[in-house]
This record gives C-alpha cells, sequence and structure tokens, in this order.
C-alpha cells in the first residue's frame, strides 16, 4: 500500500471496507464508501410532541443529514407522537390495553431497519419515562425469530444519543446500550454521543449561546458513531448477518447443546 505524501506515488490508501481514502475524496467521504442499500431509524423519547422543538432530535438531525449525505434511507419518529401502552409484550391490546399503536405504526419500521439509534432527554440523570417504555417495547418484540430461527434483533446495529443539562449522558447511554446488546443488536465503537450543559439551569442544546451545536467533542463523537454504525451495518449486511451457529433457540429446545458441557465435573482430576 502506498505511504501517504511519499514522493512520486499516489497519496490514496484502501481501508478494509474497500474505501478508497485521498486525493479522489469528496467532502471528505470516501468515493467507494457504498451505504444507499442501508436504512436506519431513530426513536426519540423526547416528552415533546410535534411540533414542539426537541433538542434531541436536534443533535439526532446532525447523523442523520450525514446518514442521508451517503444515500442512506432514514425514518426518525417521536414515540410521544403515538399511543404506545406500557408493557413488555407485542401487542399490548392482547393483554389489557385499550388501544395500542405499537404493531400497526412503530415496529414495523424498527423491523425494516439495519440500524437504530434510541435517543432522548436526561432527566435526573436518568432516561425518560418515554425512553424507558421504548426499551420495554423493543424488549417485547426480542422473543421474536426470524426466517433462520435467530432472534429478531441479530444482524440489526444499534446506538445512542442523549441531551440533557447538568449530568447523566453516559449514564443514559450505557443502560440503552447495553439493553440493546442484551437482545440482540450488534453495538459498534463509540455508538453514542451526546451534549449536556453545565450544572444547574442553563440553556439546551439547541438554545441561542448553547455551544452545544458548536461543541467538537459532540461533533466528533456524532460523526464517529456515525461511520461506526454504517460500518458495521455494511459488514453485517455484506456478511448476511451474525452466522446462526449455536445461537437458535429452536435448535437447543430440541436439545442440541453447541458444544457446551452440562456435566464437566467428569473432568475434574480424582483426588
Amino acid at each position: 500500500m502506498p505511504r501517504a505524501g511519499a514522493a512520486g506515488k499516489s497519496s490514496d490508501r484502501t481501508d478494509i471496507f474497500g474505501a478508497t481514502y485521498g486525493r479522489h475524496m469528496a467532502n471528505d467521504i470516501p468515493k467507494h464508501a457504498d451505504f444507499s442499500d442501508l436504512s436506519a431509524v431513530f426513536l426519540n423519547g423526547t416528552l415533546k410532541p410535534s411540533p414542539e422543538t426537541s433538542n434531541t432530535q436536534g443533535l439526532m438531525d446532525r447523523s442523520i443529514a450525514l446518514m442521508r449525505d451517503l444515500g442512506v434511507s432514514v425514518e426518525t419518529l417521536r414515540l410521544v407522537d403515538y399511543d404506545i401502552a406500557p408493557g413488555v409484550y407485542p401487542d399490548m391490546t392482547e393483554h389489557g390495553a385499550s388501544t395500542d399503536e405499537w404493531s400497526a405504526k412503530v415496529w414495523p419500521l424498527i423491523d425494516a431497519a439495519d440500524i437504530v439509534v434510541v435517543g432522548g432527554p436526561i432527566w435526573l440523570g436518568d432516561n425518560s419515562s418515554i425512553t424507558r417504555r421504548l426499551i420495554e417495547r423493543l424488549y417485547a418484540m426480542s422473543g421474536e425469530t426470524q426466517d433462520n430461527g435467530q432472534y429478531v434483533y441479530y444482524g440489526k446495529t444499534g446506538g445512542a444519543v442523549f441531551t440533557g443539562n447538568e449530568d447523566g449522558v453516559k449514564h443514559v447511554a450505557m443502560s440503552t446500550l447495553y439493553s440493546l446488546q442484551h437482545i440482540g443488536f450488534v453495538i459498534p465503537p463509540g455508538a453514542d454521543c451526546g451534549w449536556i450543559g453545565e450544572v444547574g439551569p442553563g440553556p439546551s442544546y439547541l438554545d441561542p449561546d448553547s455551544g452545544g451545536p458548536e461543541n467538537d467533542f459532540t461533533n466528533r463523537n456524532t460523526t464517529f458513531m456515525t461511520w461506526n454504525l454504517l460500518h458495521v451495518a455494511r459488514m453485517l449486511k455484506d456478511a448476511g448477518g451474525i452466522p446462526a451457529v449455536g445461537n437458535v433457540r429452536a435448535e437447543w429446545d430440541d436439545g442440541k447443546r453447541f458444544g457446551f458441557d452440562e456435566n464437566p465435573e467428569y473432568r475434574q482430576p480424582r483426588s
């Protein structure tokens, strides 16, 4: 591979994803980075119904704009705009709820997406009630399976975006990303971004003079998160997802153990 800047040689370099970087780049975007067959959905747990200003949406929109510039099909929605019942079943009308728009209006967007980004505001150092309800409803679907027998989130990539004041951005990202990986999502490195203001009352991300949209740390993390989500989603799609070996529930229920030793004591040396 040519060394960048070497005299008399090309300054281009090609990474492991086949993307070529160097003098042929336009706007710092690799010319061979093709994400046009990927889809993403951003799920905003704001407490503010549309069309009120959502600071979390403002930060999400930075990642969304980059994805769309790269040809990704992106959907975004606020959970508070929908009548989503609390609970941990796919359709809560079958468990006492009078209405539940989850299955008809929200779940199809998640089911179709390669990338799912969960976000919301931070209140008292923690997730909003809407974000927590979203996590519970995502968990409600985790027992569903794909055609290959794997759980439904296998092969999807997950990320997190949060805004607030004072503190809590890493705490809520930690909780959210743990939940996503536990139910089957693949979490890339640097899969979260956020912005928080100073301790005490003060401006929110989109407020004038907040410094949020200009914050280099937030902008860097948002950019890195977006690209890492795309890179991992690209690898998963090209590989056909996670191999369906050793992780199919129906096969476990049928008695297969995939090499797991249920009686390891016989291997121990006798005293």
